[in-house]
Parts: structure tokens; sequence; C-alpha cells
């Protein structure tokens, strides 16, 4: 696949925009293929298929048993200290809740710690192999796969620019007549459906690929809705789907090498493929995309490790088994009102799991490149798409007793449920904390008691807490610092660590942000307030800073309740304030990193850019001092192994 950018793809659309209500149905079909789908049971009559995945490591019990027992110990080592010194004198009832949320939190975070180490150490010890074995040249497929996107209201060009690279490339490569590409339109807005249905009319007639369309009148059950139509029409005829998401792309390799491997695999329902961020134009997206690119293998190496088949799948860039996902995975409505009844919004660890129920495996695969999407562009957004998201985790409360469900599936629900509930508890810990040292006198006899656990015990939980949060972080540091290849596609030693320690800052300015932004999410949708369904800003530029004071007025005004406690324990200011200035500071965050002017001051400075990067600079260069504009990022990635290997 060529280094061409998306956004510089054009159709024209001219010839094909007269108005929806006025113009025939829209759609262009192949001959129909139907597939039952039906309805999976999530109360009485689940039952686990006595099937084991083919693909299951051996010695999947070890793996699980290690990552627990270090979690176990680290959580011990973490509370030691504030557990010993509250039980000096008896604990009082703010200590024990105070304790019990900082529990809960620490045992989270040290899950994730450990996985993290265990994906540094694999990566260190065995590099890039995968487990599922992919060769170095995939075949050319012999069965039918179906590329699947499906849109919402969203930029139209965008999207059918991304369906192009993944074109050319399986054209690069001979492999069209494997593959057909479906855009599953689910869009509302009549303009945008005349756009699509013009862009798909150009594509059709420069594509190798088989391209189809289809715009659905009535939006049941949104993207599952949309994915299981399809299914239902026209599943018989394919072996394999891809899915994608609007802001989705992929490499013709990485399509070839996961069909293969589907092929080679029988017993494996679903391929989860890790994506990198590309395309990050303002500061904010281009922190996230290079934070991504930096830290993102260390995870994802340790989290495919320790899953084996009973893997998560986060809705997109996966490769599925139609025929295992018909069997399996057709989703019932939750029973009562929304936001916990209805439709299921965060659907695909549901998947994930009634594949693993039906028998079927479910993989990620950490180190397959040529996987990408796009992050949204400003913290505003970010925090609208995890609303959404995060209604869609808590409905999983109610999935957790679902039978037949694998322990390993419902600890992947659990897992998603304390990505929002973490915010909550760490927001609660913190004023349990507080009120803690509130009642307590300091000695101001010594300048450094308030450094000392015996007056501060809670100050030291945080430095440990702070300490593995950002462990994962420097440990991708440490892998792309062993590896000299790897080192200068990142520019270099010095110009690496410039750049971690701003997406470091910038990561430590966002996440009290975070906190009280997922807190209030919780809250509402605790309290009966529907998320609803809206499609995504990809391309904002900029945030006006009155804007920004009215969305991040929470944020805000948490920050004027922990500032205020200080006028009873000023002596606090030293632990509380990398808390308290950035919810302050919140609506010029906000407006300041949503900026694309602030993210080509960064990539000027060379900050923030990634090895894909580079090479596109060295490629084809810009002139940072004629104001030329952010490289985009080719999509052909810099394969670690190769780097590696060098």
């Amino acid at each position: 696949m060529d280094g061409t950018s998306n956004l510089a793809i054009q159709y024209d659309v001219s010839a094909y925009a007269p108005s929806y209500s006025t113009a025939p149905e829209r759609e262009h079909l192949p001959a129909a293929a139907p597939l039952v789908m039906p309805r999976q049971p999530l109360g009485e009559g689940g039952v686990m298929s006595d099937r084991t995945p083919g693909a299951s490591p051996a010695d999947i019990v070890r793996r699980r048993t290690i990552l627990f027992a270090a979690t176990l110990l680290l959580t011990a080592v973490a509370s030691w200290e504030p557990v010993r010194l509250y039980a000096k004198d008896g604990f009082l009832p703010l200590e024990v809740v105070g304790l019990t949320l900082f529990l809960v939190l620490i045992t989270a975070i040290s899950c994730w710690f450990c996985s993290a180490a265990i994906g540094l150490t694999l990566l260190l010890t065995r590099g890039d192999r995968d487990e599922l074995g992919f060769a170095a040249t995939a075949p050319r497929p012999t069965v039918r796969t179906a590329l699947l996107m499906p849109v919402y209201n969203e930029d139209a060009q965008a999207s059918f620019g991304r369906l192009a690279q993944i074109e050319r490339s399986l054209s690069r490569l001979g492999a069209t007549q494997a593959f057909d590409i479906f855009v599953l339109s689910d869009s509302t807005n009549e303009r945008v459906a005349s756009t699509e249905w013009a862009a798909f009319q150009t594509f059709r007639l420069q594509s190798n690929c088989r391209v189809y369309y289809r715009r659905r009148r009535e939006n049941t059950a949104r993207k599952v809705g949309n994915l299981a139509d399809w299914i239902r029409r026209f599943g018989a005829a394919y072996s394999h789907m891809i899915v994608l998401d609007a802001d989705s792309t992929m490499a013709g390799e990485t399509i070839l090498h996961l069909v293969d491997a589907m092929e080679r695999h029988p017993g494996i329902g679903l391929i989860q493929t890790t994506p990198a961020i590309v395309e990050g134009k303002t500061l904010y997206a281009r922190a996230s995309q290079f934070g991504v690119r930096l830290y993102g293998r260390v995870a994802s190496a340790g989290l495919a490790w320790w899953s084996g088949s009973e893997a998560s799948y986060w809705g997109h860039n996966a490769i599925v088994r139609v025929r295992a996902f018909a069997e399996c995975a057709g989703l019932p409505e939750l029973p009562g009102r929304k936001p916990f009844g209805g439709h299921i919004l965060s659907h695909d660890v549901v998947e994930a799991g009634l594949l693993r129920r039906g028998g079927w495996g479910v993989h990620v695969t950490p180190t397959l490149s040529g996987s990408y999407e796009e992050t949204p562009p400003s913290l505003l957004e970010f925090m609208k798409r995890e609303r959404r998201w995060c209604q869609g985790n808590l409905q999983h409360v109610a999935l957790l007793r679902a039978p037949g469900l694998h322990w390993m599936s419902r600890f992947q629900l659990i897992v998603g449920l304390m990505a929002y509930l973490a915010s909550p508890i760490w927001l609660l810990s913190l004023a349990a904390g507080l009120f803690i040292q509130i009642q307590n006198k300091p000695d101001w006899g010594s300048w450094w008691y308030f450094l000392h656990p015996e007056f501060n015990p809670m100050l030291w939980a945080s430095l440990l807490t702070t300490g593995m949060l950002l462990g994962p972080k420097l440990m991708g540091v440490a892998l792309v610092l062993s590896r000299p290849a790897e080192r200068r596609a990142f520019g270099g030693v010095r110009t690496l660590l410039r750049s971690v320690a701003a997406e470091m800052a910038l990561s430590a300015l966002t996440a009290p942000i975070y906190m009280i932004g997922n807190t209030r999410a919780v809250f509402e949708i605790l309290t009966g307030k529907d998320a609803g369904w809206v499609s995504q800003n990809r391309d904002a530029d900029g945030l006006n800073l009155a804007d920004a004071r009215v969305a991040f007025r929470n944020e805000f005004f948490a920050g004027m309740f922990f500032l205020v406690s200080l006028a009873m324990r000023p002596d606090l200011l030293l632990w509380i304030w990398p808390i308290f200035v950035p919810m302050l500071l919140a609506p010029r965050i906000a407006a300041w990193t949503s900026s694309r002017a602030a993210g080509q001051k960064a990539f000027n400075a060379g900050l923030l850019l990634t090895p894909e990067e580079r090479a596109a600079m060295a490629a084809r260069p810009v002139e940072p001092h004629h104001g030329g504009e952010v490289v985009p990022m080719p999509v052909r990635t810099v394969n670690p192994a190769l780097m590696a290997a060098e």
C-alpha cells in the first residue's frame, strides 16, 4: 500500500447529489445469501460448549496464575504501609472507607502494571513472534471475505478514501478477487446520505474489488443491528468478515495474514488486531497517537499472553468467522428501560464472550502491524465518546452472571467496568484521604513531617500508585531503547525522551479531567440519563474558550473544592496540587490541546512524531519555516519485527 493520505482522495459528488427524498432507493447489492442468526439467551438457557478452541495455549492456567499472583503481591506491597499505620490506633469509619476504595483501585492498577511487565518481558525475550504463527508472506486467499464498514452520518469522502487505501493495497498484492467491500449506512441525514451515494458511485467504478452499498431506513439496534442485517441477508456467501469503523484502515498484507490465520486455525472465531492511531492533527490527537505507538505493544503483548483464546473484541479492525458469529453472537435486548435496558451498546466484549461460550477461540494479536484507526481530535470529543462507552460498560453489570460464559469472559466484562468505575473510586478515595488528613493536626515543628508516612500514609500510597500508572509507559520506552533500529526510527534517544516527557506531561494534565468527566458520566447513567446515539466529530479544529468553560465547569468546581480544602491544611499542597491545578485549568487545557496550530508547533519542534511520520518526512520533506502542514502518516507501517532484526 502506498503512503497516500486518505484526505488526499477526492470525489466529484456533483453528478450524484440530488435530494435523497426525491431520489429512488439507493442500494447496490449482490444476490442474497441468507444465513440464520438467532438471538442468544443471556438468561436461562445459556450453556457453555464443551469444545476447547484448538489454538488455546497449553499452559494458559500457569500464565493466569502468574498474573494474578503477581497482582496480589503488588497490591499487598502497595497497601501494607497505609493499613499498618491506620491499624495502630484502631480503624476509624472514614479510614475503613478510604482503605477499601484504595484497595479496589490499587488492585486494578496492579493487574494492569503486571500485565504490561509480562508484555515487556515477552517482547524482550522472544521478540515480535506471535503465537498465531503468522508467516513471513501470507498466501493468497482461497475463500471469500467481506470488508464491512458501517457508517453513521460520517464524512463520506474520508470514509471512502480509507476504503480506497485498502483496495489499492489489495490490488498491489493481486488479491482483490477474494474480497468484497460493503458500506453499510445507517445515516439519518439526507445530505450525508446523498454524499455517500455519490462517493460510492465513483469508488465502485475505480475499484478492482466488488463494492456494494446499502442504507437502512430503520436504525434498529444501531451498529449491532446493522451488522446482523448484513449477516442475515448475505452472510452465507462469505467465510469471514473484517469489521471496520468509519475511521479504520488496514494494510493489504495484514488482511491476508488474518485470513490465512483463520484458515490455519479452524477453531478460532475471531482475531482482534491492535490498531495504531493515525492522522492526528491537533495536539491532543498527536499525543494520543504517539503514546499508543510507543506504549501500546507492551500492553497488548501482555494481554494476549494471559487471555489466550478468551480475549476480548473491540468492535473493529478484527476478522470474524461469519458462520460462528451467526451461530453464537446474536444479541438480545436487555430487559428494562434505558440506560440499562434496551440494546447493548458495548456489544463487542459481549459478542466475544458468546463466541467463546459457543466453543470458538477469541484472540488478540499484539504484533501484527498494519492496522489503524483515528482518535477524537479533542478532549471534549473524547469525553463525549467515553460517555456512550461508559453506559455500555455499565450495562454489563447485568451480564456478569449470564449462564454459560467462560470465567475469563466475565473477567473481561469486569475489566471494562473498571475502566469507568475507577474514576469515581479514585475521586472518592482522594476525598476520603483528604478528610482524614484534615482531621489530623500537623506538627509544624518538623518541616518534613508531611513527607513522613507516620503523618501522611496516603501520600506514599499516591506516589506508589502514580509510579505504577507510569510503569507501562516507561516499559514502552525501555523496549524502544533496547532496539537500535527503533531508537533511530523514533529520532534517537534525545528526541525520543523529549517526546516522552511531553506526552507524560499532557497525560498528567488530562488524568484529573478524565476522572471528573467519567465520574459525572457514571453518576448520570446511574440516575437514568441515556447517552443517545450521536455521530462523531472526527475533524474538529480548536475549541472556543467560552464553550470550554461551559463544557468543563464540573472539573473547575471540583478543583475549587480541593483548593478550598487547603485552607484547613495548607501543608497538603505538595501532594494535592497535581490533582486540583489541572481541574482549575481544564477549560484552557481542553481549548489548547484541541488546536491544530498547537499540534503543528509540536510537529515543527520534532515532538510526538511516530516512526512512520519520520519516514514520510524523509520521503517528502516539509519546510516548517514555510508553514508546511503535518505530513500524513502513511498507511504502510514500519514493521517492528523487521527493524529489530536489522
